[in-house]
């Protein structure tokens, strides 16, 4: 049986208003969906066919969807949150055949008003945050592959992004040389962060491990000195760009309501990621390179830069030393206590202070820490947050 499949005869509203302006349209976060049998396929001859069997069983993602496999009371027990669900278009079989048909994508891109699109496909977006090294290694390499082969016909006015993993420099380093150097694609993805078990829990089961975790950015306080696989982002000319997710931070961790764990979650994780870069100094020692966030809006990079220069304006250095210790002249705040404390401070002195910032080691450590927090930043003044310089 032939089905005819009808087409939009009337130029959509995207196309009336493209053809309106005088200058393209890029679309850079244009997502797709990989075809499983034919991914699977790559992986198979990438990491063997067991490791693409035991891929289709436990898809990567597959500790977020464990939500789907319990019961109300394991959901409340172990706090897991409502995951994604019902996320494509099945009511439009056209739409839903194009997320993953190169070429019918491609014939329909002047339909939604673009000119060239970055594409972002979903398993590739998630194979970076795999756990096992092999499955995650082998997933990226089999991700890039197929995708680099499927478009390549299209290349014109599509391209795919590859897929980095980044639980190592080496191991981001080498598949990035790989992914630009012999398959050469032009834009890459790298995970915001990867999750980490706290060193003092991993004598802990794994039940304990999974929760006992701390978020690891690559770039402030890192497991790791990502410094050489920067140099090469720069040495390549490519932006690293992120597509991270915050669903199950914090207070996105609902069970029962995904809107409430989605709202905001792609920019909280691109902020942290943004701080870490900041503060980590990779914006200063790398001042060339280039950084994009998808999906956040541009609320949270507006909020962050004024948040960082009050920082600046409020815990520099200079002015820090306005809240040393040592400052404290103790005979006068003692006679001030005496002559406003009433009864309730009488005879008490010796007990004030740590409110105040000066009792006890544990309020008013002799050795706090790096006081300049801003050091690496290579800030100096509040203008320096928006001019980034080449360190001397």
């Amino acid at each position: 049986m032939t089905i005819a499949l009808e087409r939009p005869t009337k130029k959509s509203r995207s196309a009336q208003i493209r053809e309106q302006l005088g200058y393209p349209i890029i679309d850079t976060d244009v997502h797709t969906q990989e075809f499983e049998p034919a991914f699977l396929d790559y992986l198979a001859q990438v990491g063997g066919a067991k490791l693409a069997d035991s891929f289709r069983d436990h898809l990567p993602g597959a500790g977020r969807y464990r939500w789907f496999q319990q019961t109300w009371e394991e959901r409340h027990t172990y706090r897991t949150a409502r995951p994604p669900f019902w996320g494509r278009p099945t009511k439009d079989t056209l739409n839903l055949a194009t997320i993953s048909l190169p070429k019918l994508l491609h014939e329909r891109l002047q339909e939604a008003g673009t000119d060239f699109a970055v594409l972002y496909p979903n398993l590739a977006t998630l194979a970076p945050q795999i756990k096992n090294e092999e499955m995650r290694r082998a997933v990226c390499r089999a991700a890039n592959l197929y995708h680099a082969d499927i478009f390549r016909p299209y290349s014109d006015r599509l391209t795919p992004i590859a897929t980095i993993p980044l639980n190592t420099p080496e191991e981001g380093i080498e598949e990035l040389e790989y992914a630009v150097k012999e398959l050469g694609l032009k834009a890459i993805q790298i995970p915001g962060y990867v999750t980490r078990v706290i060193p003092g829990f991993e004598k802990y089961p794994d039940e304990v491990q999974r929760e006992a975790t701390w978020i690891d950015n690559f770039a402030l306080d890192s497991a790791y000195d990502y410094d050489r696989f920067w140099a090469k982002c720069v040495e390549l000319k490519v932006v690293p760009t992120t597509h991270a997710s915050g669903m199950g931070w914090t207070s996105r961790r609902s069970i029962s309501n995904y809107q409430y764990n989605h709202i905001g979650h792609f920019a909280s994780a691109a902020e942290a990621f943004c701080k870490a870069l900041f503060f980590g100094g990779v914006t200063h020692r790398f001042p060339t390179l280039r950084f994009a966030f998808l999906e956040g809006g541009s609320a949270w990079g507006a909020s962050l830069y004024t948040d960082l220069i009050w920082h600046w304006e409020t815990r520099n250095p200079e002015i820090l030393q306005n809240n040393h210790p040592g400052n404290v002249n103790r005979e006068e705040l003692q006679e001030l206590f005496t002559r406003y404390g009433g009864k309730e401070f009488q005879n008490r002195f010796d007990e004030i202070g740590s409110g105040l910032g000066f009792h006890g080691k544990y309020f008013a450590p002799e050795d706090p820490g790096e006081l300049n927090e801003f050091a690496a930043a290579g800030i100096t003044k509040a203008e320096d947050v928006r001019v980034s310089e080449a360190p001397p």
